[in-house]
């Protein structure tokens, strides 16, 4: 099958999932479930490409390997979370319950339907590669999954240690600020953005390549102005106050670095 028709025959599926996703969101009054769902559908998404497209096998399974592990990572640990805090919502969505307070339900369906699309979009790398005939790894696919490792690493590594944070009771409402949290104030969104330039820099090895770096670029944005620091920030202050505006004043929003001294008051 052509790329067109695997594209197309992905978004249709993933969006009819996602339709009877937000389905059990209403039954359930809970809509951060779709931050799961999100994150186990690029697995899904991966393994259909995998399965269909006609490139070399070992190239297709190496990066269905990646994205699988990847998914299933971070839908796992975002499940946890949401599950933990059931029947309670996560900060974001109770936020976007006031501002669209008059249409909340009809835009939560087309919100539900735009993380599908998003999806597929950000999917690009994988059928890059999947179509892929060379019968041999390129140098930046091997470049790729080693950058891929080291970022899944990290991102693992950053969410043990707020999850450690969390689970002492004498850090109950304080600023996690330990380990790579010392270094960034989201050191999990910066390693899941590398994550991204790990499968463009694999899917440069195929032609077309370049077109992946839409999962990068679009992953930063959306992590830097729409919804990862934004309003995962909001959050906290909201939570944290004062507190976590000196975090904000002595540490690296996104990039790991070293920390600032504040003068003396």
């Amino acid at each position: 099958m052509s790329a067109f028709v695997l594209i197309a025959l992905a978004l249709a599926g993933l969006c009819a999932l996602f339709a009877a996703l937000y389905v059990v969101a209403r039954r359930y009054d809970n809509y951060g479930i779709v931050d799961v769902a999100w994150s186990y559908a690029f697995g899904l998404l991966a393994l259909f490409y995998a399965a269909t497209a006609s490139g070399w096998p070992v190239r297709r399974a190496l990066i269905a390997s990646l994205a699988l592990i990847w998914s299933l990572r971070l839908g796992t640990h975002l499940a946890i979370r949401v599950i933990g805090h059931h029947p309670v919502e996560d900060g974001r969505y109770l936020q976007l319950r006031k501002d669209w307070a008059a249409n909340f339900v009809s835009k939560m369906f087309w919100f539900f339907q735009m993380q599908a699309a998003s999806v597929v979009l950000l999917g690009t790398a994988f059928i890059v590669v999947a179509l892929n005939p060379a019968p041999s790894l390129h140098p930046l696919e091997i470049a790729g999954a080693v950058l891929w490792l080291i970022a899944i690493s990290g991102e693992a590594l950053a969410d043990a240690q707020l999850a450690a944070f969390k689970r002492n009771p004498a850090n109950k409402g304080q600023v996690c600020a330990v380990g790579l949290w010392r270094t960034s104030r989201h050191p999990n969104y910066f390693f899941e953005w590398l994550i991204w330039v790990g499968f463009f820099v694999f899917a440069l090895g195929s032609p077309w390549g370049w077109v992946a770096i839409l999962g990068p670029v679009s992953i930063l944005y959306l992590l830097l102005r729409v919804t990862g620091i934004p309003m995962t920030e909001e959050q906290s202050i909201r939570s944290r106050g004062d507190a976590y505006r000196r975090y904000q004043a002595t540490t690296s929003a996104f990039i790991p670095w070293f920390p600032k001294k504040l003068p003396p008051a």
